[in-house]
Protein backbone atom coordinates (compact mmCIF):
# COMPACT_ATOMS: atom_id res chain seq x y z
CA UNK A 1 0.00 0.00 0.00
CA UNK A 2 2.80 2.16 0.45
CA UNK A 3 4.17 1.91 -2.41
CA UNK A 4 0.82 2.48 -4.36
CA UNK A 5 0.62 5.47 -2.53
CA UNK A 6 4.03 6.42 -3.05
CA UNK A 7 3.34 5.86 -6.72
CA UNK A 8 0.50 8.39 -6.76
CA UNK A 9 1.83 11.17 -5.45
CA UNK A 10 2.72 13.64 -8.27
CA UNK A 11 6.54 14.28 -7.55
CA UNK A 12 6.75 10.47 -8.26
CA UNK A 13 6.21 10.95 -11.87
CA UNK A 14 9.21 9.49 -12.94
CA UNK A 15 9.48 6.28 -11.18
CA UNK A 16 5.68 5.78 -12.96
CA UNK A 17 7.40 6.23 -16.15
CA UNK A 18 10.82 3.96 -15.13
CA UNK A 19 7.82 1.44 -14.48
CA UNK A 20 5.89 2.03 -17.68
CA UNK A 21 8.88 1.96 -19.88
CA UNK A 22 10.31 -1.08 -17.99
CA UNK A 23 7.05 -3.20 -18.93
CA UNK A 24 6.60 -2.04 -22.63
CA UNK A 25 10.57 -2.87 -23.12
CA UNK A 26 9.67 -6.26 -22.11
CA UNK A 27 8.17 -7.23 -25.60
CA UNK A 28 11.14 -6.17 -27.11
CA UNK A 29 13.16 -7.87 -24.90
CA UNK A 30 11.12 -11.07 -25.79
CA UNK A 31 10.66 -11.04 -29.26
CA UNK A 32 14.30 -9.80 -30.38
CA UNK A 33 16.27 -11.68 -27.13
CA UNK A 34 14.34 -15.11 -28.75
CA UNK A 35 15.51 -14.57 -32.31
CA UNK A 36 19.10 -13.20 -31.30
CA UNK A 37 19.63 -16.51 -28.69
CA UNK A 38 17.82 -18.63 -31.72
CA UNK A 39 20.26 -17.59 -34.29
CA UNK A 40 23.23 -17.32 -31.65
CA UNK A 41 24.49 -13.58 -32.08
CA UNK A 42 24.90 -12.62 -28.90
CA UNK A 43 28.24 -11.16 -29.74
CA UNK A 44 26.83 -9.44 -32.37
CA UNK A 45 24.17 -7.62 -30.43
CA UNK A 46 26.99 -6.94 -27.51
CA UNK A 47 29.17 -5.13 -30.40
CA UNK A 48 26.25 -2.80 -31.83
CA UNK A 49 25.17 -1.84 -28.23
CA UNK A 50 29.08 -0.78 -27.95
CA UNK A 51 29.11 0.38 -31.63
CA UNK A 52 26.12 3.02 -30.17
CA UNK A 53 28.91 4.44 -28.69
CA UNK A 54 30.55 5.39 -31.11
CA UNK A 55 27.53 7.68 -32.76
CA UNK A 56 26.47 8.98 -29.60
CA UNK A 57 30.10 10.53 -29.27
CA UNK A 58 29.64 11.88 -32.94
CA UNK A 59 26.44 13.31 -32.25
CA UNK A 60 27.41 15.59 -29.36
CA UNK A 61 30.51 16.41 -31.02
CA UNK A 62 28.61 17.42 -34.18
CA UNK A 63 26.27 19.10 -31.77
CA UNK A 64 29.41 21.99 -30.91
CA UNK A 65 30.72 21.84 -34.32
CA UNK A 66 28.02 22.80 -36.90
CA UNK A 67 24.32 20.48 -35.81
CA UNK A 68 23.08 22.39 -32.23
CA UNK A 69 19.91 20.53 -33.08
CA UNK A 70 21.59 16.51 -33.59
CA UNK A 71 20.78 14.21 -30.97
CA UNK A 72 22.80 11.78 -29.39
CA UNK A 73 19.80 8.56 -29.55
CA UNK A 74 20.02 9.65 -33.41
CA UNK A 75 24.06 9.30 -32.95
CA UNK A 76 23.39 5.76 -31.54
CA UNK A 77 20.93 4.78 -33.94
CA UNK A 78 23.25 5.47 -37.02
CA UNK A 79 26.23 3.59 -34.68
CA UNK A 80 24.09 0.60 -33.62
CA UNK A 81 22.52 0.16 -37.28
CA UNK A 82 26.11 0.33 -39.14
CA UNK A 83 27.70 -2.00 -36.99
CA UNK A 84 25.11 -4.54 -36.89
CA UNK A 85 25.23 -4.23 -41.10
CA UNK A 86 29.24 -4.41 -41.32
CA UNK A 87 29.12 -7.73 -39.55
CA UNK A 88 25.95 -9.48 -41.01
CA UNK A 89 27.58 -8.26 -44.32
CA UNK A 90 31.16 -9.40 -44.23
CA UNK A 91 29.71 -12.79 -42.16
CA UNK A 92 27.62 -13.74 -45.15
CA UNK A 93 28.98 -12.32 -48.41
CA UNK A 94 33.23 -12.16 -47.37
CA UNK A 95 33.41 -15.72 -45.14
CA UNK A 96 35.28 -14.19 -42.73
CA UNK A 97 35.43 -15.14 -39.04
CA UNK A 98 32.19 -13.87 -37.61
CA UNK A 99 34.35 -13.49 -33.96
CA UNK A 100 37.03 -11.78 -35.16
CA UNK A 101 34.59 -8.96 -37.50
CA UNK A 102 32.78 -8.85 -34.32
CA UNK A 103 35.68 -8.22 -32.10
CA UNK A 104 37.23 -5.01 -34.34
CA UNK A 105 33.96 -3.57 -35.39
CA UNK A 106 33.14 -3.52 -31.03
CA UNK A 107 36.91 -1.74 -30.92
CA UNK A 108 36.82 0.13 -33.86
CA UNK A 109 33.27 1.58 -33.07
CA UNK A 110 33.72 2.52 -29.18
CA UNK A 111 37.13 3.97 -30.03
CA UNK A 112 36.06 6.47 -32.54
CA UNK A 113 32.86 7.51 -30.02
CA UNK A 114 35.56 7.94 -27.16
CA UNK A 115 38.04 10.20 -29.18
CA UNK A 116 34.75 12.31 -30.39
CA UNK A 117 34.07 12.30 -26.68
CA UNK A 118 37.70 13.56 -25.65
CA UNK A 119 37.40 16.48 -28.45
CA UNK A 120 33.80 17.75 -26.73
CA UNK A 121 34.06 20.56 -25.09
CA UNK A 122 32.82 20.76 -21.48
CA UNK A 123 31.35 18.24 -19.35
CA UNK A 124 29.82 14.93 -20.78
CA UNK A 125 27.83 12.47 -18.42
CA UNK A 126 28.91 9.21 -20.60
CA UNK A 127 28.37 7.28 -17.18
CA UNK A 128 24.39 7.25 -18.07
CA UNK A 129 25.05 6.36 -21.72
CA UNK A 130 27.08 3.51 -20.52
CA UNK A 131 25.45 2.52 -17.20
CA UNK A 132 21.95 4.09 -17.89
CA UNK A 133 19.23 5.79 -15.43
CA UNK A 134 16.21 4.81 -16.04
CA UNK A 135 15.10 7.10 -13.31
CA UNK A 136 14.85 9.96 -15.55
CA UNK A 137 12.74 8.84 -18.42
CA UNK A 138 10.21 10.71 -19.68
CA UNK A 139 6.69 10.74 -21.61
CA UNK A 140 9.06 10.70 -25.30
CA UNK A 141 10.84 7.67 -24.14
CA UNK A 142 7.14 5.46 -23.11
CA UNK A 143 6.03 6.81 -26.83
CA UNK A 144 9.38 5.73 -28.40
CA UNK A 145 8.96 2.70 -26.81
CA UNK A 146 5.29 1.57 -27.73
CA UNK A 147 6.32 2.97 -31.78
CA UNK A 148 9.41 0.23 -31.29
CA UNK A 149 7.19 -2.93 -29.51
CA UNK A 150 4.70 -2.16 -32.38
CA UNK A 151 7.88 -2.53 -35.34
CA UNK A 152 8.72 -5.38 -33.79
CA UNK A 153 5.80 -7.11 -32.99
CA UNK A 154 3.85 -6.64 -36.43
CA UNK A 155 6.51 -7.97 -38.52
CA UNK A 156 6.91 -10.98 -35.92
CA UNK A 157 3.26 -12.02 -36.52
CA UNK A 158 3.10 -11.45 -40.20
CA UNK A 159 6.26 -13.39 -40.82
CA UNK A 160 6.35 -15.67 -38.10
CA UNK A 161 7.04 -19.32 -40.06
CA UNK A 162 9.27 -17.84 -42.39
CA UNK A 163 11.71 -16.37 -38.83
CA UNK A 164 10.95 -19.81 -37.52
CA UNK A 165 12.55 -21.40 -40.48
CA UNK A 166 15.22 -19.15 -40.36
CA UNK A 167 16.09 -19.56 -36.93
CA UNK A 168 16.55 -23.15 -36.78
CA UNK A 169 17.52 -24.24 -40.26
CA UNK A 170 19.03 -21.91 -42.44
CA UNK A 171 19.60 -23.72 -45.87
CA UNK A 172 16.08 -25.24 -45.45
CA UNK A 173 14.06 -22.30 -45.31
CA UNK A 174 15.91 -21.57 -47.87
CA UNK A 175 15.40 -23.99 -50.20
CA UNK A 176 11.65 -23.18 -49.06
CA UNK A 177 11.92 -20.06 -50.81
CA UNK A 178 12.02 -17.76 -48.04
CA UNK A 179 13.90 -14.73 -48.41
CA UNK A 180 16.28 -15.31 -45.38
CA UNK A 181 18.94 -12.74 -45.61
CA UNK A 182 16.16 -9.80 -46.04
CA UNK A 183 15.19 -11.67 -42.48
CA UNK A 184 18.53 -11.69 -41.19
CA UNK A 185 19.58 -8.00 -42.08
CA UNK A 186 15.70 -6.95 -40.72
CA UNK A 187 16.94 -8.86 -37.76
CA UNK A 188 20.11 -7.47 -36.83
CA UNK A 189 18.25 -3.57 -37.66
CA UNK A 190 15.69 -4.11 -35.26
CA UNK A 191 18.30 -5.54 -32.61
CA UNK A 192 19.85 -2.38 -33.01
CA UNK A 193 16.68 -0.40 -32.83
CA UNK A 194 15.67 -1.87 -29.33
CA UNK A 195 19.09 -1.70 -28.35
CA UNK A 196 19.49 1.85 -28.68
CA UNK A 197 16.12 2.28 -26.89
CA UNK A 198 17.49 -0.07 -24.39
CA UNK A 199 20.29 1.93 -23.45
CA UNK A 200 18.45 4.64 -21.06
CA UNK A 201 17.22 1.24 -19.14
CA UNK A 202 19.89 -0.34 -18.30
CA UNK A 203 23.04 1.31 -19.89
CA UNK A 204 25.77 0.17 -22.65
CA UNK A 205 27.68 -2.34 -20.87
CA UNK A 206 23.94 -4.28 -19.49
CA UNK A 207 22.16 -3.74 -22.42
CA UNK A 208 23.08 -7.07 -23.71
CA UNK A 209 22.51 -9.17 -20.71
CA UNK A 210 19.06 -8.24 -20.37
CA UNK A 211 18.84 -8.48 -24.09
CA UNK A 212 19.79 -12.36 -23.76
CA UNK A 213 18.96 -13.48 -20.17
CA UNK A 214 15.42 -13.45 -20.29
CA UNK A 215 15.13 -15.20 -23.66
CA UNK A 216 17.76 -17.97 -22.43
CA UNK A 217 16.12 -18.45 -18.93
CA UNK A 218 12.57 -19.28 -21.63
CA UNK A 219 14.56 -21.88 -23.01
CA UNK A 220 15.24 -23.56 -20.00
CA UNK A 221 11.68 -23.90 -19.79
CA UNK A 222 9.76 -24.17 -23.47
CA UNK A 223 10.23 -26.27 -26.48
CA UNK A 224 8.77 -23.67 -29.06
CA UNK A 225 9.62 -20.56 -30.38
CA UNK A 226 6.68 -18.76 -29.66
CA UNK A 227 6.30 -20.06 -26.16
CA UNK A 228 9.80 -18.97 -25.94
CA UNK A 229 8.84 -15.33 -26.93
CA UNK A 230 5.95 -14.96 -24.72
CA UNK A 231 7.83 -16.59 -22.04
CA UNK A 232 11.09 -14.23 -22.68
CA UNK A 233 8.42 -11.20 -22.63
CA UNK A 234 6.74 -12.32 -19.07
CA UNK A 235 10.57 -13.00 -17.21
CA UNK A 236 11.47 -9.54 -19.50
CA UNK A 237 8.73 -7.53 -17.33
CA UNK A 238 9.32 -9.59 -14.04
CA UNK A 239 12.99 -8.71 -14.12
CA UNK A 240 13.04 -4.94 -14.93
CA UNK A 241 9.90 -4.44 -12.53
CA UNK A 242 11.07 -6.35 -10.01
CA UNK A 243 14.13 -5.44 -10.03
CA UNK A 244 13.48 -1.43 -10.24
CA UNK A 245 11.20 -1.55 -7.33
CA UNK A 246 14.27 -3.40 -5.37
CA UNK A 247 16.39 -0.46 -6.16
CA UNK A 248 13.91 2.06 -4.80
CA UNK A 249 12.98 0.52 -1.74
CA UNK A 250 17.05 -0.82 -0.88
CA UNK A 251 18.46 2.26 -2.72
CA UNK A 252 20.57 0.03 -5.23
CA UNK A 253 21.72 1.38 -9.05
CA UNK A 254 18.72 0.35 -10.81
CA UNK A 255 20.45 -1.20 -14.10
CA UNK A 256 22.89 -3.86 -12.16
CA UNK A 257 20.22 -4.72 -10.04
CA UNK A 258 18.08 -5.79 -13.19
CA UNK A 259 20.43 -7.51 -14.45
CA UNK A 260 21.48 -9.25 -11.35
CA UNK A 261 17.94 -10.59 -11.09
CA UNK A 262 18.18 -11.77 -14.38
CA UNK A 263 21.18 -14.02 -14.07
CA UNK A 264 20.19 -15.49 -10.59
CA UNK A 265 17.12 -16.61 -12.09
CA UNK A 266 18.53 -17.83 -15.42
CA UNK A 267 21.09 -19.71 -13.16
CA UNK A 268 18.07 -21.42 -11.31
CA UNK A 269 16.94 -22.30 -14.79
CA UNK A 270 20.38 -24.16 -16.12
CA UNK A 271 20.08 -26.05 -12.67
CA UNK A 272 16.47 -26.90 -13.46
CA UNK A 273 17.28 -27.98 -16.78
CA UNK A 274 20.36 -30.46 -15.61
CA UNK A 275 17.67 -31.99 -12.99
CA UNK A 276 15.44 -32.55 -15.40
CA UNK A 277 17.20 -34.25 -18.23
CA UNK A 278 18.75 -36.59 -15.30
CA UNK A 279 15.05 -37.48 -13.97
Amino acid sequence: MSLITDLLRPEMAFLRYALLVGALSSVALGIVGTMVVTRRISSLAGAASHAALGGIGAALFLQQLALPGLSPMVGAVVGAVSAALVVGTVNLYAREREDTIINVVWALWMSIGLLFLNWTRGYVDWQGYLFGNILLLTRTEVYMMIGLDVLILAPTLLFYNNILSMSFDWTFAELRGVRVKLIYFALLILTALAIVLLINVVGIILVIALLTLPAATAGCFTRHLWSMMVLATVLSCLFVVTGLLGSYWFNLPSGPAIVVLASTVYLFGLGFNAWRKRC
